[in-house]
Parts: C-alpha cells; structure tokens; sequence
C-alpha cells in the first residue's frame, strides 16, 4: 500500500530503457532494470506512476563469444506481437520531416502502466530511429531523444493521461522539457514564465558520476534535427551552454533534483557546484524489486527464520545446471563461487582479480576458488569487447574454475545473484553512481565483497553481512589498481575463504544479516516511497496548486 497518503501528485516517469522482463529486449543493463523494478513497485503499492518509453525492435544487442574468443553482436527483429496497441500515432518533426509513432502498452509485468513509442509504422522512412537501443552516432541518438521527449508528452496528451509531475530518469528525456516550454509559449506565456512553468512540474534523477560522461550535442545540429522545438539559439544556450549539455540542460529544467546514492549525492553536488540557476541536488538511494530478485525458497526459508543454506545449495545447483548448459564446463558445488556481472568497461575493473598470478593462479588450479563472470560492452567499444576477450581467454585457460556467460541478461543475472556465494564489486572510485546488482545479491543472502562505493557505502558491514575492501593507511604510496588488488586479496584469503570453509555457522549468519540489511532499506518498494515522500511531493507545482 501507499502508506495511506491521499492525493498523490500523478507523475510521468521518462527513460530511455526498462528492463522488465528477459522477454521484452528493450533494455541495456542497470539504468533499464531499475526502471523496471521502479514501476513493478508503483504497481505493487499503488502509486498514480506512469512509464514513458521507447520499443526497440532489435534490442540493444545479443552478444555472443565467437571461436577465437572474439565478442560479436548479433540484432534479431523482434515482433512484440503480445503488446496492446493503444491505436494512438503521434508525430514528431525530425530532420524537417513529421516522423508518426505508434504508441503501444505494456502492464502485464505486474508493472505500472508503460507506454512506448515506436517508429516502425508501415509505409514510413524512418523505422530505423526506434530500431537499436543507443544504437549509431549523435544523429541517432538526438532523433531518440526527440521521440522520447517531444513524443513523450505528445503521447501523455493523446493518451488524455493526466500528469501533475514530469520525472526524467537521466538526461535522455531533456527534450520533454522542452516541450512543456512550446506548450507555454502556445498558450501566450513568455519564454521566462514558460520556462519556470515547465519547472515546476519536472524532477530529475542523474545517474552520471564524471564530467565527462555527461551527454553533449553542437547545436547546429540540434536545430537541424528539430530538437530546438521552437526556441532560439540563445534560449537554448540558457538552458544548455554550448555545446548543449544534456545534465545541466535537465537540472536548469527542473525544480528537484538527485542522485542515486548518498556519495553519488556528493560527487555530484561538486561536480555542478559552479553551475547557476540549478536546484540542489539531494540523494535518494537505488533499490531493487525483492520479488523479482530474491528466490523464493531464500524469502521463504528467511521470513519463517529457518536454515538458509539448502535453500541456497539448490539456487546454486541450478546456477551450476545453467553454466553446463551454456558452456560444457562444470563446476564444484562444494566450493566458493564468486560472481562478477557488469557492463564491460575498463573502471568497473572486471579482470582486477587476476592482478597477480602468483596468487590467484594456485587457487584457482586447486579448485578452492570458483570464478563465473558475465556482462555486455557496448556494440562500437572496442576496450570493452577487449576486456570480455581477455576473461574469455582466462575462461578458456582454467577450463571449470573460471566461467564466462555470454549475452549477458536478466535471466543469467537471477541464475548469478541467486547462486552465488560472493558478489565481487571493484569499480574505481567514485565512479559507480549506486550499483543496483550488489542489492539482488544481498536479498539472497549471497555476500558483498566490494570497495566502498555506491550504495555499498550505506549497506554492507564488514564481517557482519558482507566484507568491504578498503586500504591500508600504509599503502598509500600505491596507485589505486594496487591498493584494491592488495585489500582484495587480504580479505579474501583472510577471511572470505577461511569462514565459507571452517565456520560454515558464521557464514549462515552473515547471509541472514544480508538479508536483513537489504530486504527493505534497498528495495524499490522503498526507494519509490522515497521519491513521493522527499521529491514528488515536495515539487513546487504540489505545493502552490
């Protein structure tokens, strides 16, 4: 339930992606599934949330490994035959041509309501802008965005859906912003008043920890497109700067503002500490579906507080089952398993582990160390598909102790996060904004080894429901590859694998305090709680109506 709170202001959720279900592909990876679970949550407790997104037809990829080790990206055409069809086509002007796009209905996900659009109308030029989630070059991208903004609210109209706040989930809804401006301008309001109208109904959520991962476009070609919507150059500089950034465009735009973590919170109050006119930027911590994530036979045996262990010795079974059915390779279910499942890129440091082979090689010969990885790099990078070939390899070299899972997904993420004994977590700080897959982790009693960063700064305990890497005040002198690779190894021959094999009562505990800490503190049923309680409610179109 809602908390028994009346009159909930009506919000339009915006993102990019949402990850819902392995069998609707319109998702990349953690931005997508939290919104996923966001709206799963909505539903769950009766929140007046709506889904504004796009259908991607080929996905964002289905990676495969090839024989030589190679990633390559493969892009089915899928049918969504099980979607409603609302019956309502908006157009969007792009490239000066009025682009129609379908909008289609998703609630069969026990989700709140999602609306996508979707640009493959028969007879139309321009199926290709809905076809490949973050797919081709800033062209692509700008004509996306247009569709997921401007066609967004178009959408909401025709739709007659009513929405008293307006949510960007990250910068690639900005365009909506601009949008409610046009319907300002149309109804007679100056650009000032119809700027500061339209930002008071919108809240902004980033996710970007780093300057330069923050999206930026030339607006030559920004007019060219027809992003402009309307406004001039110098409306738009006010709003964006030049080049157009995408960040500081949705927090000029907003009233509220956050991030997705508490030290998220603080990276990102430094990082637009000298920008004017931008509201401040608060926290609100990421959280998971629990019934999504957590097996059940775990929630069971945790909610009537018995033995948690053969509960998790089938979930780690059938993990093993999965891996022999992918791979050929078959692992020990007696020994530890440690999980690593990101995107592939170079700070999340996937490879870190084997940072010294004179360490890490015995144990993995020996067989007391059990290593699954999985994850996808974007299509066009390169050092990522780099950095899957090399786990590969190591794979391939230490056949049975060490797995890669290719094509990445939310069906091998459950298998991983329910069968796992340890969840490893090493990105370079402060990089990663929240990290939403150490939580499904945690639900399952499957324990966090992780560098204090993110949400694992609010979570996990050392020694008590998780372990924490963090360095010696002597190893300064180190860079910060060797201090973490140092801390990593510590723990781990110290403490992770002397407790899971001579104290299995000790690690039964630790499981049952992960649980206890992550079950509704980093749950999404809290997390949207959260949002109606400190940002929806608090936006000054709630207040002043």
């Amino acid at each position: 339930m809602n908390t028994g709170e009346q009159n909930l202001p009506r919000v339009a959720y915006f993102c990019m992606e949402y990850g819902l279900d392995e069998k609707l592909p319109i998702y990349s990876g953690g931005l997508g599934v939290l919104a996923g679970d966001y709206l799963k949550a909505a539903r769950d407790q009766k929140y007046p949330l709506t889904g504004i997104g796009i259908l991607w037809r080929q996905d964002y990829t289905e990676q495969y490994i090839d024989e030589e080790g190679n990633p390559y990206d493969v892009y089915p055409q899928y049918d969504f035959d099980y979607l409603k069809d609302t019956g309502v086509t908006v157009n969007v002007e792009i490239w000066g041509s009025s682009v129609p796009c379908r909008v289609w209905l998703v609630d069969h996900y026990h989700n709140a309501p999602l609306y996508l659009l979707d640009a493959d109308v028969p007879g139309s030029r321009h199926t290709w802008i809905t076809s490949r989630l973050y797919g081709g070059g800033k062209e692509d991208r700008i004509a996306q965005e247009i569709i997921l903004g401007i066609g967004g609210i178009k959408a909401l109209r025709a739709l007659n859906v009513e929405a008293d706040i307006y949510h960007f989930n990250e910068g690639h809804a900005l365009f909506a912003g601009l949008e409610l401006i046009r319907e300002g301008l149309e109804k007679g309001l100056s650009f000032e008043q119809a700027w500061e109208d339209a930002r008071r109904r919108v809240v902004f959520t980033t996710h970007t920890p780093v300057e330069a991962g923050n999206e930026k476009h030339p607006h030559g070609l920004l007019q060219e497109l027809g992003a402009y919507n309307g406004l001039s150059y110098d409306q738009m500089y006010r709003i964006g700067g030049d080049p157009f950034n995408m960040t500081r465009a949705a927090l000029r735009l907003s009233c509220m503002a956050n991030a997705v973590s508490r030290l998220h919170g603080r990276t990102s109050r430094r990082l637009w500490s000298g920008t004017e006119n931008i509201p401040s930027i608060t926290s609100i911590t990421n959280g998971i579906h629990v019934p999504t994530w957590q097996d059940p036979s775990i929630a069971e045996a945790y909610h009537h507080n018995r033995d948690l262990w053969e509960p998790h010795k089938q979930a780690k079974k059938e993990l093993i089952e999965i891996i022999r059915q992918k791979t050929g390779e078959v692992m020990d279910p007696h020994a530890l398993i440690v999980g690593f499942a990101r995107r592939a890129t170079a700070y999340k440091r996937s490879d870190l582990i084997f940072g010294d082979t004179s360490i890490i090689y015995p144990m993995l010969q020996e067989g007391r160390l059990q290593l699954v990885f999985s994850g996808k790099a974007h299509p066009d990078d390169e050092a990522g598909k780099s950095i899957i070939k090399d786990l590969v390899k190591m794979d391939r070299e230490y056949k049975n102790s060490v797995v890669f899972l290719e094509n990445y997904d939310i069906k091998i993420a459950r298998y991983m996060v329910q069968g796992c004994d340890v969840w490893l977590n090493n990105p370079r700080r402060p990089l990663e904004a929240s990290g939403t897959s150490g939580m499904k982790a945690a639900v399952n009693g499957v324990l966090n080894l992780s560098v204090v960063d993110g949400w694992v700064a609010e979570g996990p305990r050392h020694g008590i429901s998780g372990w924490l890497l963090e360095n010696e005040p002597e190893n300064d002198s180190l860079d910060e590859d060797e201090r973490d690779l140092q801390a990593l190894y510590r723990v781990l021959l110290n403490e992770v694998i002397p407790v899971y094999y001579k104290n299995p009562r000790r690690w039964q505990e630790m499981m049952r305090a992960s649980i206890d800490m992550s079950r509704w503190e980093f749950s999404s049923e809290r997390m949207i709680r959260d949002y109606y309680r400190y940002i929806y409610r608090q936006a000054p179109v709630i207040l002043t109506s």
